[in-house]
């Protein structure tokens, strides 16, 4: 479905532009129907690219795998540092011996 739409809208933009390509150049009057072309452009393509999921079902995540936990007992409370994709945070995690 993606693809098609990103057919479509491929052929749309090269048919828009096969429209717009006889007039005469001016720069004074072109300047903004290029950023305008180029806003829509990359809007088109940033939009392709982040919804790639790459397979999973709900993109590339930071997730351990399953693990074996031991009955109660030997746990505590630990501060961990992490990165939230903006900043260094700080977060208490129980962990278990």
């Amino acid at each position: 479905m993606k693809r098609t739409l990103m057919a479509i809208a491929a052929a749309a933009t090269l048919a828009l532009s096969t429209l717009a390509a006889p007039a005469p150049a001016h720069a004074q009057r072109g300047v903004a129907a290029g950023v305008a072309a180029g806003l829509i452009g990359g809007a088109i393509v940033g939009g392709a690219i982040a919804s790639q999921n790459n397979g999973y079902y709900g993109g590339p995540g930071y997730y351990g795998g399953p693990a074996y936990v031991a009955g109660p007992g030997g746990c505590y409370w630990q501060r961990q540092r992490f990165w939230d994709g903006y900043a260094w945070r700080i977060r208490r995690v129980q962990v278990c011996d």
